[in-house]
Formats: C-alpha cells, sequence, structure tokens
C-alpha cells in the first residue's frame, strides 16, 4: 500500500501537537503552507504491518468558518488536499465545545476518527465516557487515548488505517437547521448543483451553509468564479436574513451555530457522559488557579518564575559557553599557526571564527532558555500569564491576546518577533493588531540574547541574573508605553473583549521538551550558519577593503624598519623593541580598519553617535544588526580582531571589551538599551509589511523604533555623565 496522508486536526490546546510529536518523534520537519506564513508540520509514521503515513499537523482552529488564517490554512488543507483519515483530536474533559469543529468535519464529510484526549484528566473531575456509544451514534471511530504517555496511540492509528483502507467517498452528514435556513440551504444547493458553482471542491450543502455563515473567503471565492451566481446566493442570504431578523430577532450564522450544538447535546445526552461525583467541585487546575492567577500572589508568583528562569539559564549554561569560548580560540590559535598571513587568514580567522564563535558561544545559553520556556509552555502555565497580563494589557490600549505574541517574541527572553507578528493576526480589531505587530520587536527576542548576555557578563557579572530580569521588565515596559502612544495617536479606537480558553495544568513529557526546545535551537543554529555566517563575511571584507592608502602603508614599513634596525644589547632593549613594533602593528591595523569602507561609514555616524556614547567600532556592528541582530556580537568581534594589538591574541570578545578604554558599564547599558529597542531585523520588517498589507508600516517600524531607542539610549549615556557614573 502506498504512504496514506493523515491530518491531525483540533481546538487549540487539545493536546495535538504533543499527540504529532509521540507519534513522528524525531521524524518531523517545519515550513510553511504556499502563500501564506502558517507554520506547516509533518512527519512521518511507521504501522507495525510495514505500511508508512505521512502525518500532517494542521494549526489549532475552533471552527471551520474562516475567521483567521489559521483556519482558513485547516480547511483548505483538507478541501484541496484530500488527505486519507482526519484524526479529529478532542479534550475529553470539555467534549461539548471539542465536538463542534467535529460536527463540521462530519458536515465536509471526510474520513475520520475521532481521539479522546486526555481520558485520565476526565475521569479526575468525575467524567465518565462511553467512546464505543458515542462511535455508534456519530458513525465514525472514537479511540480515547492519553498523548502525553502515548496510551491508545497504537489503537488510535490502527483505525486510522483500516478507515484509509476502506476508501470510501466523503459522505457529508447533514443537520437540520429549521425551516427557514434548511428551505434557503435547499435552494441554494440546487442553484450550486445546476450551475457546477465551485463543486469541483466543496459540496453543495456546504457551499451553501458558508454563504449564510457569511464566510468572507467562500464569498471571495464565489465572487471570482461567477459573479452572476454569487449574486444570486447572496440575494437568498439577505432575504432569508431579513426574515430571522425579523420574526426571530437572530441570524443565520446564529442558527446555524445553535442547531450545531443542538445535535451535540442530544447525542451526549444518550449515556455518553456520566459523572461519578459532584461536578460542582473544584478541580485541580481549578484549585491551582486559585492561587497561580489571584490578583495579589498571581503577578508576584509570575515574576518569581521569570527570575528562576533567568537563574536557572545563566548557571546551568555558563560552564558550556566558557568550553566553547576555548574552543573557538584553540581553533583560531591552530588555524592561525597554519595557514600563512594573507587575506584569506584574516577572513578565516577574524571574518569566520572571530564573528561565527561570538555567535555560537552562546548556544548553549539559548538552548537552556527555550528549555524553561518550554516547560513553561507544556505545563500551561504561560495560558495563565496571558490571563493575568490582560487587566494590564487593557490600560495600554492592547488586548489580551497580544500577550502571546509578546510572549513569542520574547517577552521571557528567547523567542523571536517573526512568529509574534504572526501570532497578532489572531487580534480581530485591525488598530489592536497593528499596535502589536508594531510593538512585539521590543521583546528581547533570541537574536538580542547574545548581545545583552555578553555585555552583562562583562560589565556587570556580579548581578547578570537579575539585571537581565531588569531588561525583560524594561522591554515589556516600553513596548506598553510605545502602544499606548500609538493607540493614543495613528491608532486610536476602542479596544475589544477578551476571550481565553485557560488549559489544565500537565506535567510536560521529556520528549516534547526535548523537541521543542531542540527545534528552536537547531532554527538558530541554522540561521547562525547561514545568514550570519553570510553577513560576517561581508563585514569583514567591508572592514577590510580598500585598505590603507599606499603612502601610509609606506609610513608604517619605514617605522618598522627603523625599530628592527635598532640593536638591543639587553633584554630590556629586545622587549622594548617587541613591544614598539607590535605599538606599530596595532596602529597599522586600527588605521587600516578606520580607512576601510565599514571605517568610513562608522567614523561618519560618530558626528551622531557621541550622544548615546557609540564609537566607530559600535558603530559598524549596529548597521550590521539591521539584517539580524546576531550579527552585532560578530561584528565586534570581526571590528576587535582585525584592530587588536597582537594578531596572535585570541582572548574572548568579552576580555577585549572590559580592557578597551572607550568601555564602561555606563556605555555598555546604553548599548544595551539601544539593541533592545531600536529596528526590527530586515526579517520582520518584511514580516509587518506582509501582515498589515503595506510596506508603509514596515518602514514606520524602522524609523519609529531607531528614533525612539536613540533616544532612549541618549538619556541613559547623557543621564549617567551627569549624575557621575561615566567611570
Amino acid at each position: 500500500m502506498a504512504t496514506i496522508t493523515i491530518a491531525l486536526a483540533g481546538n487549540p490546546n487539545a493536546g495535538k501537537t504533543t499527540l504529532f510529536n509521540t507519534l513522528t518523534g524525531s521524524r518531523q520537519h517545519v515550513g510553511n503552507y504556499p502563500g501564506v506564513t502558517v507554520e506547516k508540520k509533518e512527519g512521518g509514521y511507521t504501522f507495525p504491518s510495514g505500511e508508512h503515513a505521512s502525518i500532517i499537523d494542521l494549526p489549532g482552529t475552533y471552527s471551520l468558518t474562516a475567521y483567521s488564517v489559521e483556519e482558513v490554512v485547516a480547511r483548505d488543507y483538507l478541501v484541496q488536499e484530500k488527505p486519507d483519515v482526519v484524526i479529529n483530536i478532542t479534550d475529553a474533559s470539555n467534549l461539548e465545545r471539542n465536538l463542534y469543529l467535529s460536527t463540521q468535519f462530519l458536515e465536509l464529510g471526510v474520513p475520520m476518527v475521532i481521539a479522546l484526549n486526555m481520558i485520565d484528566v476526565a475521569q479526575d473531575r468525575g467524567i465518565s465516557l462511553d467512546a464505543q456509544k458515542l462511535a455508534e451514534l456519530l458513525k465514525v471511530p472514537v479511540i480515547p487515548i492519553i498523548a502525553r504517555s502515548g496510551k491508545g496511540t497504537a489503537e488510535l492509528m490502527g483505525a486510522a488505517l483500516a478507515l484509509a483502507k476502506e476508501n470510501k467517498p466523503w459522505d457529508p452528514l447533514y443537520i437540520s437547521y429549521g425551516e427557514d435556513v434548511d428551505l434557503a440551504l435547499q435552494t441554494m444547493a440546487q442553484r450550486i448543483t445546476a450551475t457546477s458553482f465551485m463543486t469541483e471542491n466543496y459540496a453543495p450543502r456546504w457551499l451553501a451553509l458558508k454563504y449564510l455563515e457569511g464566510d468572507s473567503q467562500i464569498r471571495e471565492k464565489g465572487r471570482a468564479h461567477n459573479p452572476a451566481v454569487d449574486a444570486e446566493l447572496q440575494e437568498i442570504v439577505e432575504r432569508v436574513s431579513a426574515h430571522l431578523h425579523k420574526t426571530m430577532e437572530t441570524y443565520p450564522e446564529a442558527i446555524i451555530a445553535d442547531h450545531r450544538y443542538g445535535y451535540i447535546k442530544s447525542v451526549l445526552r444518550q449515556e455518553v457522559i456520566t459523572h461519578t461525583f459532584d461536578i460542582d467541585r473544584l478541580h485541580a487546575s481549578d484549585r491551582i488557579d486559585k492561587v497561580l492567577t489571584n490578583r495579589f500572589l498571581g503577578p508576584l508568583i509570575m515574576l518569581g518564575v521569570l527570575l528562576g528562569l533567568y537563574k536557572f539559564t545563566f548557571t546551568f549554561s555558563e560552564l558550556p559557553v566558557a568550553w566553547l569560548e576555548t574552543f573557538f580560540g584553540w581553533a583560531g590559535d591552530n588555524l592561525s599557526s597554519l595557514l600563512p598571513d594573507g587575506h584569506l587568514k584574516s577572513m578565516l580567522i577574524s571574518g569566520v571564527i572571530d564573528g561565527m564563535g561570538g555567535v555560537l558561544g552562546f548556544v548553549p545559553l539559548i538552548m537552556f532558555m527555550f528549555f524553561g520556556i518550554a516547560i513553561l509552555e507544556d505545563s500551561g502555565y504561560l495560558a495563565r500569564v496571558a490571563f493575568m497580563m490582560d487587566r494590564v494589557f487593557r490600560i495600554f490600549g492592547l488586548h489580551g491576546s497580544s500577550v502571546m505574541a509578546y510572549i513569542v517574541s520574547g517577552g521571557i527572553a528567547g523567542g523571536c518577533a517573526v512568529p509574534g507578528v504572526m501570532a497578532a493576526r489572531t487580534l480581530r480589531s485591525p488598530r489592536e493588531r497593528l499596535a502589536t505587530l508594531l510593538t512585539v520587536s521590543f521583546m528581547n527576542c533570541g537574536a538580542k540574547l547574545p548581545v545583552l548576555a555578553l555585555l552583562t557578563a562583562t560589565f556587570f557579572s556580579n548581578n547578570q541574573a537579575q539585571l537581565m530580569f531588569l531588561l525583560t521588565l524594561l522591554a515589556w515596559g516600553v513596548a506598553l508605553t510605545a502602544a499606548k502612544i500609538l493607540r493614543l495617536t495613528v491608532l486610536r479606537g476602542d479596544s475589544t473583549p477578551f476571550v481565553m480558553e485557560l488549559p489544565p495544568y500537565r506535567f510536560p513529557t521529556f520528549q516534547g521538551l526535548f523537541i521543542h526546545t531542540w527545534e528552536r535551537t537547531w532554527q538558530y543554529i541554522k540561521k547562525a550558519g547561514t545568514t550570519i555566517l553570510t553577513i560576517s563575511i561581508l563585514i569583514w571584507a567591508m572592514m577590510t577593503f580598500p585598505g590603507l592608502p599606499a603612502s601610509e602603508e609606506e609610513n608604517f614599513a619605514r617605522q618598522r624598519q627603523e625599530v628592527e634596525s635598532l640593536s638591543a644589547q639587553t633584554p630590556e632593549e629586545a622587549l622594548q623593541r617587541e613591544e614598539k613594533l607590535a605599538a606599530i602593528d596595532s596602529d597599522r591595523a586600527g588605521s587600516g580598519l578606520r580607512h576601510s569602507l565599514a571605517g568610513r561609514l562608522g567614523t561618519a555616524m560618530e558626528s551622531v553617535s557621541w550622544l548615546p556614547g557609540f564609537d566607530w567600532r559600535t558603530n559598524i556592528a549596529l548597521v550590521g544588526g539591521f539584517a539580524a541582530k546576531e550579527v552585532i556580537v560578530a561584528t565586534l568581534g570581526t571590528a576587535y580582531s582585525l584592530g587588536e594589538t597582537d594578531p596572535e591574541n585570541t582572548a574572548s570578545l568579552s576580555e577585549t571589551l572590559a580592557k578597551d578604554t572607550h568601555w564602561n558599564p555606563l556605555v555598555a547599558m546604553a548599548l544595551i538599551v539601544f539593541v533592545m529597542f531600536y529596528a526590527p531585523c530586515f526579517v520582520t520588517v518584511v514580516c509587518i509589511s506582509r501582515e498589515s498589507g503595506s510596506w508603509k508600516w514596515g518602514l514606520f517600524s524602522i524609523c519609529f523604533n531607531t528614533g525612539f531607542a536613540f533616544l532612549l539610549a541618549t538619556l541613559v549615556y547623557q543621564g549617567g555623565r551627569a549624575l557621575g557614573f561615566a567611570g
């Protein structure tokens, strides 16, 4: 039998991704669906009988009506790709709500197996489910599972394989929606069938349902396919809508939702669900939430958890980071001794090893940070953070759903602004969505983390974890302030209400933690090995060419000859001669760097950058940071490698900065503030432009963020100097 295709679908927080990880393990890869930025996960599964399956993890969705891009992607995949089987993962402890999506799958007619996940949680809550009875009533296989532990997954996949082998045609379920709606559906379906209106992809009655529900994407496709038929269908919708509003003060979409829930209740009341004890008692998650989401204790616990995350990260990553620094130093020493002097040696040591080493040296820190975040995410605590922060966000004109976009972007340091920008699409209000996606880049993403870690370790090593904790709070404060400014000026408008489901607390599985940690860490390593390597070599070239003018080269060569010709009668005189030669080489390297293309650009920028205390080397690094923030560390490593006193000295960048007379804690703090808040990386700018529908918002984010960051950094540096901190 050929490879079968199985799509995993379900509500958010139903355990869909956990099941995907359990089934596929390491045999999975991540990409994007064509034409959109929604993540596509695909993995492989081998049955005991030897057959192979391709598992597709569809985006989590509550409905098949196109309210968000995720819902459109999930529905389009089902309709256009027609997988052999859909496994619908449901939360057994919230079955009525979860079966709403299942009902829509039945109406679409897809071959489906229902997985009753978290059956253990349902039992703990006194809920007993008769899976066999539910299967008989819905006429689809129903398998109880615990995705976290893998219990029942073999039976689930066996049922999916058996259903795929039957190869039945799609058989839509017909639900009655009352006389008025049913009559309209019948009329519309007949017209759709007679004109073959999009029937190559959609069942006529299901298509009519989407028109009555006001599905914007289907209506748009209908107008493009046949404007005349579309107009006829719209006229029927308007007529039945007006009649329902006049007689019942309601609309077709509300009637349809009510009847679907009525169908679900009629199924569940046939002894599918029984309660073994008082259903009003507090469940375990509810009891925990009475403490963790308490109005007063909750925020304090949240801050404690955040500080603990940083303590954990910096404590456990300190030793492996030191090992990697030693390794790259050793690699530079050995390569330097093997290669002859010249541009190739300079590029490999200064452009690749010193540049890339500064970025890859922080892989252990990034990995431990992602591991800690995965624990908070998989346990269900991050959803509580969003719930608690909604009260604060409303003050700043944002929506509670913005919290998750901020968290994904690095609200707990280590995220990425790109998925954060994409997460903002769940907001229905255009103004709240714009305010969110324009400010998520203020969070401390994983790209900024190496810069912050380098500067805090160099100049604030005694309080590194505490300072990173304070910088996280600063990022939130500045982002919310910027959002408030935007909501009071260019994005004025009322806030919309916040509704969110809190998933039950769960113990994360080691497999899930490992997969989530490795996926994010590997993305960071791949970025370092491609984008950052390319930019590092490009910046090395800009720092090397066109080089010193011939007259200056001759001048330095003459100075060396003069010193080398001096006789050294004593060891002291020989040492003095070596020191003079080293000083000449240092001056030559520094002068060459200043005469390079990058040096000239950085020097020209000093006419403004003196205000926040940045010198020309720092300016070069910040220009590179427009492409990717990790490049800042790589560029500083290259700049100081090309201009260091002793070319054979491969001390770490941290030691080099600590010894440099220009650098001090005040300069470091001003740079930290600027890096945290200046222009988003290029990929994020592209994403902002795509999500907002206009490049003007991408350009606005560059100008607004950079101006805001420059002002804050200048206030830090000049204010610190005025208070006497520039020692």
